[in-house]
């Protein structure tokens, strides 16, 4: 795997943005306003591709749409809570449900016609080959 780039880190964000998350988690729980949730992501850039994961466990792949529009990967859908009440006593409840779209700013120019998506194991993984005019090219030296 050496031929992927990944994004550079930014020290100390990856926390600050769950701790934000879970402020928000927790004032809409509290509120009893409905809880905003979005499927976790990973942007990986390789030499030929760009593959978009997404968590969605628990989702059926018919309630997911994927589109793609210029440089933008837009993921939508619609995680549904399942109705079975009667005669239960909740102790705690934190899944998510409802409504999400995430839209993602790809890192390259890709070719949208060929792009696939598979779904295994609650993942989402879509791969979007690069178009050919980004791919990087070889410069041969020429040597006297």
């Amino acid at each position: 795997m050496a031929d992927i780039m990944r994004w550079p880190e930014v020290p100390g964000f990856g926390s600050l943005q769950r701790e934000m998350d879970r402020l928000f988690e927790d004032f809409f729980r509290r509120s009893g306003l409905p809880a905003r949730w979005g499927p976790a992501v990973d942007v990986v850039e390789t030499s030929d591709n760009v593959i978009v994961r997404a968590e969605l466990p628990g989702m059926d792949p018919k309630d997911v749409d994927i589109s793609i529009s210029g440089d933008t990967l837009t993921i939508k859908g619609e995680k549904r809570e399942e109705k079975e009440d009667k005669g239960k006593s909740f102790y705690r409840v934190e899944r998510s449900y409802g409504s999400f779209c995430r839209t993602i700013s790809l890192p390259a120019g890709v070719e949208a016609d060929k792009a696939k998506a598979d779904y295994n194991n609650g993942v989402l993984e879509v791969t979007l080959p690069k178009s050919e005019k980004v791919k990087a090219k070889r410069i041969p030296i020429k040597t006297d």
